[in-house]
């Protein structure tokens, strides 16, 4: 068959082809999507890249003057060299061959750099693997004339060299140049170009093909093929890393992979959204975070120092969190001990893990603001035993032992955990489950599930919301969400406790006097300015905790084990604390943290603060007074104590302690002394403590018990 003349085949495209318009050049630039995106922090630093695309590798746009004049050459002599001269049609190429050539799906000969590029922005021209339909053709013929009459020559190539797939899974002249040879695309050489032109008519072609196809390319210039095998090599060895990766090794992995998470992704795994779900990440737009680089790098290398000491303790893991206390913004995001970490791709700020005593502030702070207690109200450090279902919760300190009366501000800022579950006992599991929620800790599972174990911080959480709620004691009992993304919105606050409650336990949390009974005078809790903190740790020493807040930020940190296995011998203060008191110690390396303003609704009385109505009236008898007037210090007035089935009944003893004196059951004399033991027998009964300044007016100290028969042992399955 003869080919078709020029202006016949003009003919025939235009009857052939609808009038569809094709995209301006702004429109196909705007709309190019890099598969990697810079992760920038608050100062527009370079943090490290993410790949937001796994089909393609896809880099920036790259103009044209940014390209290497030796590849724009070398594609215009081996794709189309005619380009500067054609409109978009090269008719001299298809009258010089047959028919069946101008079509051959093997071939490009007669195809422009012009047409390519309209296959390449239409998906309905894209290349099928038999070769492209007459019909489909014509279209792209079209095309390519609407492109040149719209476009100028200059934006034709530089879209296609954006545009143009070259090998695997690479697109655009950017990914190629820096994943096959380490460069930018301005710095490309003759044959660096030479092989990338060779790649355009078989991207996965083997090497010898493409060495041969190059060399062919750099013989048109007149230049040699020396050095082509071994660059060759080089380029199909080098294994693709990160598009415009930041120097040293990736600081916020985590923060970075959860910023281009879709929302609904983030609501389905139950994480808190960081940004709006209305704002959206334009196409090739870097992701502008809230991140400080400094203080980011700063929390990483004291986690990572810290985990390295603790190594022999069996600890590999850890993670911290440091925000902004005005605007709820993240500062630092270090979700896991990078490569000290057996599972560094878990993000251990998101990890819901037991808090242990790190939510005992918050018990007092609802026991505060009701009105039940004061700093000064005195809380017994002694054996509890509170019902459980069909068993007993006897909760321990952690040291074992017991301090006797204590007052509130001692006992939270020493973390005791005996007076805390009195006081959660005294609010119901309900009413401390509901304050959780509304200080943004959503705790697992439910109130009864928990029990009174709530006020030891068994309801698991994550660190990010932990962090977060001791940042809204820090801006006086006002909680709001936190944002990492740069720009995101502000959420109006929502208040958890009033002002001055929030005021009172922050004093508490910072008073080293009071702490020194359970951490001494010199730990790392202690620090140069002002700082209310509080560290936790979680059953069987298997999650490490330290959270605190200064006048500026609030910084969170956790250390243990990702997959749950316990440590060694690792407190909050040996653990976590060392990172934390590095991190703060860093931020106000210029200015000391100042201590919070006196809010209004305080009133102070013999060096202690009281919410305005609970101070002690002239007169009264103080707290303290009242319990060494009360010489039974176990059991407590309506105990229940439970028979241990799997012990013979005449095997067990309740221990009476208290101050000295004659103890009677029922009347009945059982001992004299602080300690008496006791064989329980069911029922109710009256315990009755006789001595020297008892309590009523006959020397009496008097409480009620009950002791519960053990239910029968479950028969064994079949049995």
């Amino acid at each position: 068959m003869r080919p078709l003349a020029g202006g016949a085949f003009a003919l025939l495209l235009l009857a052939a082809t609808p009038a569809t318009a094709v995209p301006d050049f702004d429109t196909v630039r705007a709309a190019h999507a890099p598969s990697d995106l810079p992760l920038l922090d608050r100062h527009g630093a370079v943090l490290q890249t993410v790949r937001v695309d796994d089909t393609v590798r896809r880099g920036p746009w790259v103009t044209l003057t940014d390209i290497s004049p030796a590849l724009r050459d070398a594609i215009v002599l081996s794709e189309d060299r005619r380009f500067w001269a054609h409109g978009g049609v090269d008719w001299r190429a298809l009258a010089a061959g047959a028919w069946t050539t101008a079509w051959d799906s093997r071939t490009r000969g007669a195809s422009t750099l012009t047409m390519q590029l309209a296959g390449l922005l239409n998906d309905d021209l894209a290349r099928p693997a038999g070769g492209r339909s007459v019909g489909q053709k014509l279209t792209q013929m079209h095309r390519a004339r609407q492109l040149e009459s719209g476009w100028s020559k200059t934006q034709i190539l530089e879209a296609y060299l954006n545009r143009v797939p070259l090998r695997g899974e690479l697109v655009g002249v950017a990914a190629a140049s820096n994943v096959l040879f380490g460069k930018h695309a301005s710095g490309l050489d003759a044959v660096e170009a030479a092989l990338l032109a060779s790649m355009v008519r078989g991207p996965n072609a083997a090497a010898p093909q493409l060495e041969r196809r190059a060399c062919e390319v750099l013989r048109q210039q007149q230049l040699g093929c020396a050095g082509l095998g071994i660059t060759l090599a080089q380029a199909l060895a080098r294994r693709p890393g990160a598009l415009l990766q930041a120097q040293g090794e990736a600081p916020a992995p985590h923060l970075a992979r959860l910023m281009v998470q879709p929302a609904p992704e983030r609501q389905q795994r139950q994480e808190p959204p960081g940004r709006p779900a209305t704002q959206r990440q334009s196409a090739g737009e870097p992701l502008r975070s809230t991140l400080d680089a400094g203080v980011q790098r700063v929390a990483l290398h004291a986690l990572s120092r810290q985990i390295a000491e603790l190594r022999g303790r069996e600890v590999e893991d850890g993670a911290v969190i440091v925000l902004d206390n005005a605007s709820g913004e993240v500062l630092a995001w270090v979700g896991s001990s990078g490569s000290a970490s057996n599972a560094p791709a878990v993000d251990a700020v998101l990890a819901r893990r037991q808090p242990g005593s790190t939510v005992k502030p918050f018990v007092y702070a609802l026991a505060l603001q009701q009105r039940l207690l004061t700093a000064t109200s005195v809380l017994d450090d002694a054996p509890l035993q509170l019902a459980a279902g069909a068993a007993l919760y006897q909760p321990q300190n952690y040291d074992g032992g017991f301090k006797g009366a204590v007052s509130v501000r001692t006992a939270l800022a020493s973390s005791l955990n005996v007076p805390a579950v009195r006081v959660g006992a005294m609010l119901g599991p309900d009413a401390m489950f509901a304050t959780f929620a509304q200080a943004g800790l959503r705790p697992s599972e439910s109130a009864g599930y928990h029990g009174h174990a709530l006020a030891l911080g068994s309801a698991e959480v994550s660190l990010l919301d932990l962090t977060n709620a001791y940042r809204m004691l820090a801006q006086g009992g006002l909680w709001s969400p936190v944002r990492w993304q740069a720009g995101a919105a502000e959420s109006p606050p929502r208040r958890v406790f009033d002002a001055a409650t929030a005021w009172v336990v922050a004093d508490i949390l910072a008073d080293p006097a009071a702490r020194a009974v359970g951490f001494g005078l010199d730990s790392p809790l202690v620090t140069r300015g002002w700082a209310a903190v509080k560290t936790g740790t979680s059953k069987d020493l298997r999650d490490n905790w330290c959270v605190g807040f200064t006048s500026r930020y609030t910084v969170g940190v956790w250390v243990g084990n990702a997959g749950g296995a316990p440590m060694h011998g690792v407190s909050g203060v040996s653990g976590a604390a060392p990172v934390w008191r590095e991190v703060v110690a860093h931020l106000h390396a210029r200015a000391h943290s100042p201590p919070p303003a006196l809010p209004p609704g305080l009133v102070t009385q013999r060096g202690e603060w009281y919410l305005a109505g609970t101070e002690p009236r002239a007169g009264s008898a103080t707290g303290a007074a009242r319990a060494q007037a009360f010489g039974i210090t176990t059991p407590r007035d309506g105990s229940v104590v439970l028979l241990d089935p799997d012990i013979p009944p005449a095997a067990q003893r309740l221990a009476f302690a208290g101050a000295p004196g004659q103890w009677r059951v029922n009347g009945r004399v059982v001992g004299h002394g602080r300690v008496v033991h006791w064989r329980p027998l069911p029922g109710r009964h009256v315990l009755e403590r006789h001595g020297a300044g008892a309590g009523d007016a006959n020397g009496v100290d008097r409480v009620v018990f009950e002791v519960r028969a053990a239910p029968p042992p479950r028969s064994a399955p079949g049995g």
